[in-house]
């Protein structure tokens, strides 16, 4: 509810011709180890609505921790355009995003192939699914944008996206 009053608000500073051309970027999640579900508009245009940005942190936080981070906005905008390119409205389905200090410590002590500075550290990093869209269409559609890091988990059936420097794996 306050993430649609924030966008009246903004909606009223806009000059009445901006009004109309301005988008509201609207995400929705399915956290798979919490069961959680957040739909939320995060952004009206460039102008980022703080509240909406504050409930996606705690959502996206380390669910073992319970610690939280402020996720990069440039990565929601990467999740947004990439859902956008594929022509999708739907679900994303979140494994993992921010992991604290401990929790990355933890997996890869446990040999997953986690890295040690990985980007989940710096809350730079989501790994999903979308629903209704197969991973490798998921990949492929992150990989043209050349906006980060692009990883394909074809056995666990997920897509690493991050802010880092572009690359795939």
């Amino acid at each position: 509810m306050i993430g649609a009053i924030a966008i009246a608000a903004i909606a009223l500073l806009l000059p009445a011709e901006s009004a109309y051309s301005v988008s509201e970027k609207r995400l929705s999640f399915y956290h798979t180890h919490t069961q959680k579900t957040l739909e939320i508009a995060y952004a009206f245009g460039d102008q980022y609505i703080d509240s909406a940005l504050d409930e996606i942190n705690e959502f996206l936080g380390d669910f073992r921790t319970g610690d939280a981070a402020a996720i990069d906005r440039e990565l929601l905008d990467f999740v947004y355009a990439v859902r956008q390119a594929l022509g999708s409205t739907q679900t994303f389905e979140v494994i993992s995003a921010y992991r604290s200090p401990a929790t990355n410590e933890m997996l890869r002590a446990s040999g997953d192939g986690v890295a040690r500075n990985s980007q989940h550290l710096l809350a730079k990093a989501i790994d999903v699914r979308l629903r209704g869209t197969d991973t490798m269409q998921l990949r492929n559609a992150a990989i043209a944008m050349k906006r980060g890091g692009v990883g394909y988990y074809e056995k666990s059936d997920f897509v690493h996206l991050d802010t880092g420097r572009v690359r795939t794996w």
